[in-house]
Protein backbone atom coordinates (compact mmCIF):
# COMPACT_ATOMS: atom_id res chain seq x y z
CA UNK A 1 0.00 0.00 0.00
CA UNK A 2 1.17 3.60 -1.06
CA UNK A 3 1.57 6.31 1.80
CA UNK A 4 0.92 9.83 0.81
CA UNK A 5 4.21 11.19 1.74
CA UNK A 6 4.82 15.26 1.27
CA UNK A 7 8.51 16.09 1.91
CA UNK A 8 8.60 19.96 2.44
CA UNK A 9 12.18 21.51 1.78
CA UNK A 10 13.74 24.85 0.57
CA UNK A 11 15.23 24.82 -2.78
CA UNK A 12 15.89 22.45 -5.81
CA UNK A 13 18.80 21.49 -5.02
CA UNK A 14 21.05 19.56 -7.14
CA UNK A 15 22.05 16.72 -4.58
CA UNK A 16 18.36 16.50 -3.15
CA UNK A 17 17.12 15.02 -6.27
CA UNK A 18 18.89 11.81 -6.83
CA UNK A 19 17.73 10.74 -3.35
CA UNK A 20 14.37 12.55 -3.96
CA UNK A 21 13.91 9.98 -7.43
CA UNK A 22 14.95 7.16 -5.34
CA UNK A 23 12.09 7.28 -2.81
CA UNK A 24 9.59 8.12 -5.24
CA UNK A 25 10.41 4.82 -7.17
CA UNK A 26 9.71 2.45 -4.03
CA UNK A 27 6.43 0.98 -4.09
CA UNK A 28 5.64 1.74 -0.73
CA UNK A 29 6.07 6.16 -1.38
CA UNK A 30 3.31 7.98 -3.14
CA UNK A 31 6.03 11.45 -3.16
CA UNK A 32 5.16 15.05 -3.94
CA UNK A 33 7.66 17.61 -2.74
CA UNK A 34 6.76 20.86 -1.82
CA UNK A 35 9.38 23.81 -2.64
CA UNK A 36 9.97 26.60 -0.50
CA UNK A 37 11.27 28.23 -3.84
CA UNK A 38 13.17 27.36 -7.26
CA UNK A 39 16.72 28.24 -5.83
CA UNK A 40 18.78 30.80 -3.54
CA UNK A 41 20.59 32.47 -6.29
CA UNK A 42 22.32 34.72 -3.23
CA UNK A 43 23.96 31.63 -2.11
CA UNK A 44 24.82 29.86 -4.44
CA UNK A 45 24.63 29.46 -8.44
CA UNK A 46 22.85 26.43 -8.71
CA UNK A 47 21.84 24.97 -11.71
CA UNK A 48 18.58 24.00 -11.45
CA UNK A 49 18.17 20.13 -13.35
CA UNK A 50 14.28 20.49 -14.06
CA UNK A 51 14.87 17.47 -16.42
CA UNK A 52 16.23 14.95 -14.03
CA UNK A 53 13.42 15.48 -11.67
CA UNK A 54 11.30 12.16 -11.38
CA UNK A 55 9.14 12.78 -8.88
CA UNK A 56 5.84 14.73 -8.81
CA UNK A 57 6.84 18.16 -7.01
CA UNK A 58 5.38 22.16 -7.17
CA UNK A 59 6.95 25.43 -6.48
CA UNK A 60 5.22 27.72 -4.00
CA UNK A 61 5.32 31.54 -4.80
CA UNK A 62 7.95 33.43 -2.59
CA UNK A 63 10.18 35.98 -1.75
CA UNK A 64 13.68 36.53 0.44
CA UNK A 65 14.53 39.04 2.63
CA UNK A 66 17.19 39.89 4.62
CA UNK A 67 15.98 40.66 8.63
CA UNK A 68 19.17 41.35 10.53
CA UNK A 69 21.48 38.67 10.23
CA UNK A 70 18.92 36.15 9.23
CA UNK A 71 17.89 35.58 5.66
CA UNK A 72 13.71 34.80 5.87
CA UNK A 73 11.94 33.09 2.96
CA UNK A 74 8.55 34.08 3.31
CA UNK A 75 6.20 31.80 1.00
CA UNK A 76 1.93 31.60 -0.13
CA UNK A 77 0.00 28.61 -0.51
CA UNK A 78 1.53 26.28 1.92
CA UNK A 79 -1.85 25.17 3.50
CA UNK A 80 -3.58 24.98 0.03
CA UNK A 81 -0.73 22.78 -1.57
CA UNK A 82 -0.94 20.42 1.50
CA UNK A 83 -4.54 20.60 1.56
CA UNK A 84 -4.46 19.13 -2.41
CA UNK A 85 -2.56 16.30 -1.60
CA UNK A 86 -3.99 15.49 1.62
CA UNK A 87 -0.73 13.65 3.05
CA UNK A 88 -0.69 11.10 5.74
CA UNK A 89 2.51 12.02 6.42
CA UNK A 90 4.78 15.28 6.59
CA UNK A 91 8.37 15.53 6.51
CA UNK A 92 9.84 19.11 7.15
CA UNK A 93 13.49 19.89 6.02
CA UNK A 94 14.09 22.33 8.68
CA UNK A 95 12.28 24.67 11.13
CA UNK A 96 13.96 27.97 10.14
CA UNK A 97 11.28 29.47 7.78
CA UNK A 98 7.80 30.63 8.39
CA UNK A 99 6.21 27.85 5.74
CA UNK A 100 7.77 24.91 8.24
CA UNK A 101 5.84 26.35 11.40
CA UNK A 102 2.94 26.68 9.51
CA UNK A 103 2.68 23.19 8.01
CA UNK A 104 3.48 21.78 11.20
CA UNK A 105 0.37 23.74 12.63
CA UNK A 106 -1.62 22.54 10.03
CA UNK A 107 -0.23 18.87 10.61
CA UNK A 108 -0.88 18.72 14.28
CA UNK A 109 -4.43 20.38 13.90
CA UNK A 110 -5.00 17.21 11.64
CA UNK A 111 -3.82 14.60 13.62
CA UNK A 112 -1.13 14.05 10.78
CA UNK A 113 2.12 12.87 11.94
CA UNK A 114 5.16 15.37 11.01
CA UNK A 115 8.84 14.34 11.42
CA UNK A 116 11.57 16.69 10.99
CA UNK A 117 14.58 16.07 8.70
CA UNK A 118 17.20 17.44 10.65
CA UNK A 119 20.98 18.03 10.13
CA UNK A 120 22.39 19.82 12.88
CA UNK A 121 25.34 17.93 14.77
CA UNK A 122 26.37 18.67 18.78
CA UNK A 123 29.77 20.39 17.07
CA UNK A 124 28.44 22.44 14.95
CA UNK A 125 29.48 26.01 15.70
CA UNK A 126 26.79 27.69 14.79
CA UNK A 127 24.45 28.81 17.83
CA UNK A 128 21.46 31.39 17.16
CA UNK A 129 20.48 34.01 20.05
CA UNK A 130 17.97 31.77 23.16
CA UNK A 131 15.30 33.22 21.41
CA UNK A 132 15.58 31.07 18.23
CA UNK A 133 17.40 28.32 20.28
CA UNK A 134 14.06 28.74 22.52
CA UNK A 135 11.91 28.06 19.54
CA UNK A 136 13.83 25.59 18.13
CA UNK A 137 13.48 23.16 20.88
CA UNK A 138 10.05 24.21 20.65
CA UNK A 139 9.60 22.78 16.86
CA UNK A 140 11.54 19.79 18.03
CA UNK A 141 9.31 18.46 20.89
CA UNK A 142 6.38 19.28 18.52
CA UNK A 143 7.07 16.76 15.63
CA UNK A 144 6.32 13.15 15.99
CA UNK A 145 9.69 11.69 15.07
CA UNK A 146 12.97 13.11 13.17
CA UNK A 147 15.12 11.71 10.27
CA UNK A 148 18.62 12.28 10.37
CA UNK A 149 21.36 11.61 8.20
CA UNK A 150 23.65 9.81 10.49
CA UNK A 151 25.55 10.01 14.47
CA UNK A 152 26.47 13.32 14.95
CA UNK A 153 22.69 14.61 14.23
CA UNK A 154 20.94 11.74 16.19
CA UNK A 155 23.74 12.73 19.49
CA UNK A 156 22.42 16.34 18.55
CA UNK A 157 18.99 15.57 18.79
CA UNK A 158 19.54 13.35 22.39
CA UNK A 159 20.58 17.01 23.87
CA UNK A 160 16.98 18.12 23.54
CA UNK A 161 15.50 14.58 25.36
CA UNK A 162 14.63 13.08 21.93
CA UNK A 163 13.98 9.26 22.58
CA UNK A 164 16.21 7.58 20.57
CA UNK A 165 13.06 5.32 19.32
CA UNK A 166 12.15 8.64 17.87
CA UNK A 167 14.89 9.17 15.62
CA UNK A 168 15.57 7.58 12.12
CA UNK A 169 18.38 7.46 10.05
CA UNK A 170 18.73 8.19 6.54
CA UNK A 171 22.28 8.40 5.70
CA UNK A 172 23.29 11.47 3.63
CA UNK A 173 23.89 10.71 -0.01
CA UNK A 174 25.07 11.74 -3.52
CA UNK A 175 24.58 10.21 -6.74
CA UNK A 176 27.31 7.83 -6.19
CA UNK A 177 27.27 5.92 -9.82
CA UNK A 178 27.30 9.58 -11.47
CA UNK A 179 30.82 10.56 -9.91
CA UNK A 180 32.75 7.83 -10.08
CA UNK A 181 31.67 7.39 -13.46
CA UNK A 182 32.60 10.96 -14.42
CA UNK A 183 35.98 10.34 -12.56
CA UNK A 184 36.79 7.64 -14.27
CA UNK A 185 35.90 9.03 -17.75
CA UNK A 186 37.86 12.11 -16.77
CA UNK A 187 41.03 10.61 -15.90
CA UNK A 188 41.12 8.77 -19.13
CA UNK A 189 41.26 12.27 -21.17
CA UNK A 190 44.99 13.17 -21.17
CA UNK A 191 44.56 16.47 -21.86
CA UNK A 192 41.66 17.27 -19.62
CA UNK A 193 44.17 18.93 -17.23
CA UNK A 194 46.11 21.35 -19.19
CA UNK A 195 42.55 22.46 -20.41
CA UNK A 196 41.16 23.36 -16.88
CA UNK A 197 44.39 24.36 -16.34
CA UNK A 198 45.32 22.29 -12.88
CA UNK A 199 48.44 22.01 -11.41
CA UNK A 200 50.07 18.49 -12.54
CA UNK A 201 49.49 17.61 -8.59
CA UNK A 202 46.98 19.70 -6.23
CA UNK A 203 45.09 19.61 -3.24
CA UNK A 204 41.40 19.94 -3.70
CA UNK A 205 39.25 22.53 -1.60
CA UNK A 206 35.55 22.35 -2.83
CA UNK A 207 32.52 24.85 -0.97
CA UNK A 208 32.01 28.26 -0.26
CA UNK A 209 35.02 30.89 0.32
CA UNK A 210 34.56 32.22 3.88
CA UNK A 211 35.99 32.50 6.97
CA UNK A 212 33.60 29.48 8.18
CA UNK A 213 34.75 27.23 6.26
CA UNK A 214 38.43 26.86 6.94
CA UNK A 215 39.66 28.74 3.95
CA UNK A 216 42.31 30.76 5.66
CA UNK A 217 43.67 28.08 7.69
CA UNK A 218 44.02 25.98 4.41
CA UNK A 219 46.00 28.48 2.68
CA UNK A 220 48.01 28.83 5.90
CA UNK A 221 48.77 24.77 6.55
CA UNK A 222 49.58 24.92 2.24
CA UNK A 223 52.13 27.99 2.91
CA UNK A 224 53.75 25.73 5.78
CA UNK A 225 54.47 22.86 3.95
CA UNK A 226 57.89 21.95 2.97
CA UNK A 227 58.75 23.93 0.07
CA UNK A 228 59.68 21.10 -2.17
CA UNK A 229 56.61 19.46 -1.72
CA UNK A 230 55.13 23.34 -2.57
CA UNK A 231 57.12 22.99 -5.64
CA UNK A 232 55.16 19.95 -6.77
CA UNK A 233 51.71 20.11 -5.45
CA UNK A 234 49.34 22.81 -5.74
CA UNK A 235 46.01 24.35 -4.03
CA UNK A 236 42.90 24.59 -6.41
CA UNK A 237 40.09 26.00 -3.75
CA UNK A 238 36.65 25.92 -6.09
CA UNK A 239 33.87 27.55 -5.25
CA UNK A 240 32.93 31.44 -4.40
CA UNK A 241 32.12 33.35 -1.79
CA UNK A 242 33.00 37.00 0.26
CA UNK A 243 36.81 35.46 0.85
CA UNK A 244 37.55 35.51 -2.60
CA UNK A 245 39.66 38.87 -3.23
CA UNK A 246 41.65 38.42 0.20
CA UNK A 247 42.46 34.97 -0.70
CA UNK A 248 43.80 35.21 -4.04
CA UNK A 249 45.76 38.24 -1.98
CA UNK A 250 47.00 36.07 0.39
CA UNK A 251 47.86 33.61 -2.23
CA UNK A 252 50.11 35.86 -4.04
CA UNK A 253 52.66 35.82 -1.32
CA UNK A 254 53.09 31.79 -1.00
CA UNK A 255 56.47 31.68 -2.86
CA UNK A 256 57.33 28.08 -4.29
CA UNK A 257 53.77 26.74 -4.90
CA UNK A 258 50.59 27.64 -6.65
CA UNK A 259 47.29 28.76 -6.03
CA UNK A 260 44.31 28.39 -8.64
CA UNK A 261 41.12 29.52 -8.02
CA UNK A 262 38.21 28.13 -10.42
CA UNK A 263 35.53 29.86 -9.04
CA UNK A 264 32.39 27.86 -8.62
CA UNK A 265 31.73 24.43 -10.20
CA UNK A 266 28.11 22.78 -11.05
CA UNK A 267 27.79 19.17 -10.35
CA UNK A 268 28.78 17.87 -13.62
CA UNK A 269 31.92 20.06 -13.56
CA UNK A 270 33.29 18.32 -10.19
CA UNK A 271 33.63 14.99 -11.52
CA UNK A 272 37.11 15.94 -13.22
CA UNK A 273 38.78 18.36 -10.56
CA UNK A 274 38.26 15.55 -7.88
CA UNK A 275 39.29 12.71 -10.48
CA UNK A 276 43.04 14.93 -11.31
CA UNK A 277 43.36 15.53 -7.21
CA UNK A 278 45.69 14.22 -4.70
CA UNK A 279 42.89 14.44 -2.00
CA UNK A 280 39.98 16.85 -0.81
CA UNK A 281 40.86 18.70 1.90
CA UNK A 282 37.95 20.26 4.15
CA UNK A 283 39.02 22.18 7.34
CA UNK A 284 35.61 23.63 7.80
CA UNK A 285 35.07 25.31 11.66
CA UNK A 286 31.21 24.88 11.36
CA UNK A 287 29.18 22.27 8.99
CA UNK A 288 26.14 20.46 9.43
CA UNK A 289 27.47 17.43 7.23
CA UNK A 290 29.40 18.24 4.03
CA UNK A 291 28.43 16.48 1.14
CA UNK A 292 31.20 17.67 -0.72
CA UNK A 293 33.09 14.87 1.05
CA UNK A 294 30.35 12.42 0.46
CA UNK A 295 31.16 13.48 -3.35
CA UNK A 296 34.85 13.11 -3.16
CA UNK A 297 35.14 9.28 -1.71
CA UNK A 298 32.66 8.34 -4.57
CA UNK A 299 35.55 9.95 -6.68
CA UNK A 300 38.06 7.64 -4.82
CA UNK A 301 39.92 10.31 -2.91
CA UNK A 302 41.18 10.28 0.58
CA UNK A 303 39.69 13.21 2.65
CA UNK A 304 41.37 15.03 4.99
CA UNK A 305 38.43 16.41 7.47
CA UNK A 306 37.85 18.95 10.44
CA UNK A 307 36.45 16.87 13.05
CA UNK A 308 33.31 19.66 13.39
CA UNK A 309 31.72 18.21 10.41
CA UNK A 310 28.89 16.12 11.12
CA UNK A 311 29.94 13.72 7.91
CA UNK A 312 32.95 12.84 9.87
CA UNK A 313 31.33 9.76 12.94
CA UNK A 314 30.11 8.32 9.84
CA UNK A 315 32.44 8.61 6.71
CA UNK A 316 35.80 9.33 7.82
CA UNK A 317 37.79 6.89 9.62
CA UNK A 318 41.01 8.21 10.79
CA UNK A 319 44.37 7.08 9.33
CA UNK A 320 42.06 4.78 7.15
CA UNK A 321 40.20 6.74 4.29
CA UNK A 322 41.80 10.02 5.56
CA UNK A 323 42.95 12.01 8.54
CA UNK A 324 40.66 13.76 11.06
CA UNK A 325 42.32 17.13 12.56
CA UNK A 326 40.59 19.75 14.62
CA UNK A 327 38.87 22.59 13.58
CA UNK A 328 41.22 25.80 13.54
CA UNK A 329 44.35 23.95 13.50
CA UNK A 330 46.65 25.13 10.58
CA UNK A 331 49.44 23.52 11.74
CA UNK A 332 47.48 20.11 12.12
CA UNK A 333 46.46 20.32 9.02
CA UNK A 334 50.28 21.10 7.24
CA UNK A 335 51.29 18.35 9.22
CA UNK A 336 48.37 15.95 7.70
CA UNK A 337 48.74 16.62 4.36
CA UNK A 338 52.03 16.35 4.11
CA UNK A 339 51.97 12.80 5.70
CA UNK A 340 49.60 12.21 3.16
CA UNK A 341 51.11 13.58 -0.07
CA UNK A 342 54.97 12.14 1.33
CA UNK A 343 52.87 8.10 1.09
CA UNK A 344 51.54 7.25 -2.34
CA UNK A 345 51.03 3.94 -1.35
CA UNK A 346 48.76 4.71 1.50
CA UNK A 347 46.90 7.00 -0.29
CA UNK A 348 46.22 5.38 -2.79
CA UNK A 349 44.96 2.52 -0.36
CA UNK A 350 42.54 5.17 1.40
CA UNK A 351 41.18 6.20 -1.65
CA UNK A 352 40.21 2.16 -1.81
CA UNK A 353 38.70 2.70 1.21
CA UNK A 354 37.16 5.80 0.63
CA UNK A 355 35.22 4.58 -2.59
CA UNK A 356 34.20 0.74 -0.39
CA UNK A 357 32.58 3.50 2.61
CA UNK A 358 30.90 6.01 0.09
CA UNK A 359 29.09 2.03 -1.93
CA UNK A 360 27.21 2.65 1.25
CA UNK A 361 25.62 6.04 0.93
CA UNK A 362 23.67 5.81 -1.97
CA UNK A 363 19.85 7.92 -2.62
CA UNK A 364 18.97 4.11 -1.72
CA UNK A 365 20.34 3.78 1.29
CA UNK A 366 18.54 7.15 1.73
CA UNK A 367 15.29 5.76 0.43
CA UNK A 368 15.54 2.75 2.62
CA UNK A 369 15.32 5.24 5.72
CA UNK A 370 12.47 7.40 4.54
CA UNK A 371 10.63 4.18 4.54
CA UNK A 372 11.54 2.73 7.72
CA UNK A 373 10.80 6.35 9.05
CA UNK A 374 7.22 6.38 7.26
CA UNK A 375 6.16 2.74 8.53
CA UNK A 376 7.58 3.45 12.25
CA UNK A 377 5.07 6.28 12.30
CA UNK A 378 2.20 5.04 10.63
CA UNK A 379 2.26 2.08 13.07
CA UNK A 380 3.33 -0.76 10.66
CA UNK A 381 6.93 -2.63 10.56
CA UNK A 382 10.25 -0.35 10.67
CA UNK A 383 11.74 -2.83 7.87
Amino acid sequence: MKRRLVILTEIIAPYRIPVFNALAARAEVDLHVIFLAETDPGLRQWQVYRDEIRFPYQVLKSYRRRVGRFNVLFTRGVSTALRARSPEIILSGGYNYPAMWQALRWARRRGIPFLLWSESNILDARRNFWGVEALKRRFIHACQSHVVPGASATAYLQTFGVAQERIFIAPNAVDVDRFSNGTEQARQDPGLRQRLGLPRRYLLYVGRLVRAKGVFDLLTAYATLPEGIRRDVGLVLAGDGQEFEELCRRSREIHQGVVVFPGFLQRDELPAYYALAEALVFPTHSDPWGLVVNEAMACGLPVIVSKVAGCVADLVRNGENGYVIGAGDPQALSQAMDQLLNAPQLQRQMGHHSLEISSRFTPEAWAQGLVRAIAGNLGESRG
